[in-house]
């Protein structure tokens, strides 16, 4: 029988097995170990967005948008680069809808983005019959402008707005009126990116103080009624009326300046229309009332609370203000803020329940 090889290239296998053997284990213990720790350093780093403070906002075309400009949009590395690599693979978008198809481009992302999407006329869907106007290829330059006066048109040509979008504002513009930036949010079509890429530029124009027959009582009027003081906004009446349920009620009307978001030009427009009734404060009996229902006053510091409660543990209560002045519980500029509010057991005037 014919042997299948022969002893020359036996030999030569046999030769090269061991080689072959040895290369392998080489080859194992010079590989690099999997660093799982660094990989995952690797891929945080890739993924880390860019700083807040760095973001600016402005209108681009998907179809044209290099990877610095998305990072400035605020575009992970990740993100820019799987929409350039998912372009690159012969995409164009059509319409602006067609960028939540990218898988890196989350809904909230698109969500953020989609006020400044601009499909350029050499890739949009055209109209049957063009229509001027319908697409803006370079928006304008923004420059600074009065929102009572501005045109949905200028709007549509800075970027800020799409043309329904313009057209939407406009009308809520002159049904209801714009005077800060708290009412120019409130409108449904500006979203925070489009406000805060606004604020700079907007002038605001004077609101007319509105007539009034008397004095707003601010310890008993309701939220409409507040609202309805020249200086007090939407969002500064909830403050208002969260801070006088902390309070017990205003002994003064200077006391308003106390309330987060009341500006000082704000508080001396809103003094002249408001007064209020210090019969109507709700007091706090200190020798009974519970640890957490003191603490809810903003007159009364952690640190003070903590004497009230050990104090009156081991003495029992206090009759007047003065002890607690003696006591070093309360300093006599604290004393004379907080005594309004007092009660000691035996006090006519109303209490909290």
């Amino acid at each position: 029988m014919a042997r299948l090889f022969s002893e020359r290239e036996v030999r030569a296998v046999v030769l090269f097995l061991p080689l072959a053997g040895l290369l392998i284990v080489a080859l194992l213990l010079i590989r690099p170990k999997a660093d799982p720790e660094a990989a995952r350093h690797l891929e945080q780093a890739f993924e880390q967005p860019i700083p807040a403070d760095s973001i600016v906002l402005r209108p681009f075309d998907p179809n044209t948008v290099t990877f610095d400009e998305l990072r400035k949009l605020g575009l992970s590395k990740y993100e820019a680069v799987s929409l350039l690599k998912y372009r690159a693979g012969g995409k164009i978008f059509r319409i602006p809808e067609e960028l939540t198809l990218c898988y890196a481009i989350s809904d909230s992302l698109y969500r953020r983005l989609e006020p400044w999407i601009r499909i350029g006329r050499k890739y949009a869907i055209a109209p049957r019959e063009y229509r001027s106007g319908r697409i803006i290829a370079d928006p304008l330059p923004i420059h600074p402008f009065r929102i009572d006066t501005v045109s949905a048109r200028y709007l549509q040509a800075i970027g800020a707005l799409t043309k329904r979008q313009a057209e939407s504002f406009i009308r809520w513009r002159n049904l209801a009126g714009i005077y800060d930036m708290e009412e120019l949010r409130a409108c449904y079509v500006i979203n925070d990116s489009v406000a805060a890429a606004l604020e700079p530029y907007v002038i605001f124009p004077e609101r007319k103080p509105r007539p009034i027959d008397k004095p707003v009582e601010i310890n008993s009027a309701d939220s409409a009624t507040l609202r309805s003081v020249y200086g007090i906004g939407e969002k500064t009446v909830m403050r208002i009326i969260g801070y006088r349920e902390r309070l017990g009620g205003f002994v003064r009307v200077e006391q308003l300046a106390e309330v987060p978001g009341v500006t000082e030009s704000n508080y001396e427009k809103i003094l002249k229309q408001i007064y209020c009734d210090s019969c109507k404060i709700r007091k706090i009996d200190i020798n009974f009332a519970p640890q957490e229902k003191l603490g809810r006053h903003p007159y009364i510091a952690a640190r003070t609370l903590r004497k009230i409660v050990r104090q009156r543990q081991l003495k029992g209560g206090w009759s007047t203000a003065e002890e607690l002045i003696e006591q070093h519980i309360l300093t006599r500029e604290e004393a004379a803020r907080l005594a309004p509010y007092l009660q000691f057991g035996s006090d006519s005037g109303t209490t909290d329940k």
